[in-house]
């Protein structure tokens, strides 16, 4: 198995924690759907309680696991810059994304968020840190990307928008941002991902916090026991667990190619959406899925062969 002495981490691991993260992302749609069905919560504090549950969750990971090696010490300034930097870029992620759901229907909103998103961390990743795709990894963004397209147009009927394509937008900007800077940080080997998902999260909170008091913090349910459930799975493990493991994994791993594993959000969730919430797998969204999946593993593959790119990331 191939590594990379500067992050700690050997890449096949790390496309292992991707690949879990990205599929329990996928879950997270489907449990909030259910949250909705049982309550009034809305999407501000859902994601307030996801990420202020979540951040306990770790703080608590943090403190019952045994102490290993010390990592290498940050600067104060340097560690406070990257956690506050990372916090904001996942509320604007998170926010504008259930914004653009709101404002132009999930199938334009996805197709903008997660369409965009990839193409501005190639574009990114190649100005910044000189990454460069070849043409395997090309082709395996464009199927993709033509597979996320396939899986959430092919209904068709989608309204488009302009308010909620900029919301798309702007989320998409906020998960290229925390990405690029995720690998980045890492390039030195000195970011401990426990650490900056604890940060991360408490600054996300912070953001969340008034936004989920403007449009109530406690909901109103006549199912109390099944909202907290899903509240406390929602917490667990598509937030403290994937993001935990998308940290580490995305430090180890190069961008474009964390971009496209993370498509496999779409996937889980549609897949949900047909065994939990009664809806059709219709043959776009089995074409769709199967593409998306080809693509991942395809490029997860060239990652973990060191083939993806024509010449080697500069240390």
């Amino acid at each position: 198995m191939s590594s990379n002495a500067a992050f700690g981490l050997p890449v096949g691991r790390g496309l292992f924690y991707l690949i879990v993260a990205g599929a329990a992302w996928g879950t997270a749609g489907a449990a909030a759907s259910l949250v909705y069905r049982a309550s009034d919560m809305g999407y501000a504090t859902l994601s307030f309680w996801r990420c202020a549950a979540g951040l306990v969750l770790l703080l608590s990971a943090r403190l019952l696991r045994p102490r290993g090696r010390t990592a290498v010490r940050e600067p104060l300034r340097r560690r406070a810059l990257r956690v506050g930097v990372t916090g904001v870029g996942l509320a604007v992620f998170q926010t504008a994304y259930f914004a653009a759901v709101s404002a132009t229907g999930l199938a334009v909103a996805t197709v903008v968020t997660l369409g965009t998103g990839p193409v501005l961390i190639a574009l990114g990743a190649r100005l910044t840190m000189g990454e460069r795709l070849g043409r395997g990894g090309l082709t395996a963004v464009a199927g993709a990307l033509a597979g996320l397209g396939v899986l959430v147009l092919g209904g068709g009927g989608a309204t488009v928008r302009p308010s909620g394509v900029l919301f798309a937008l702007l989320s998409a900007a906020g998960y290229s941002v925390l990405t690029l800077l995720t690998r980045w940080w890492g390039r030195g080997g000195e970011v401990d991902a426990s650490s900056t998902s604890v940060g991360a999260f408490a600054v996300t909170s912070l953001c969340l916090l008034p936004f989920a008091l403007a449009e109530g913090i406690v909901p109103h349910t006549a199912h109390p026991a099944r909202t907290l459930w899903l509240l406390a799975y929602i917490a667990a493990v598509p937030t403290a667990l994937a993001y935990g493991l998308y940290f580490a994994g995305a430090a180890a791993v190069r961008s474009a190619t964390v971009s496209v594993i993370m498509l496999l959000e779409p996937v889980g969730a549609a897949v949900l959406a047909v065994a939990l919430l009664g809806e059709r797998l219709t043959p776009a969204t089995l074409v769709g899925t199967l593409l998306m999946l080809g693509s991942v593993a395809g490029l997860a593959l060239a990652e973990a062969r060191g083939t993806a790119a024509e010449d080697p990331v500069p240390a």
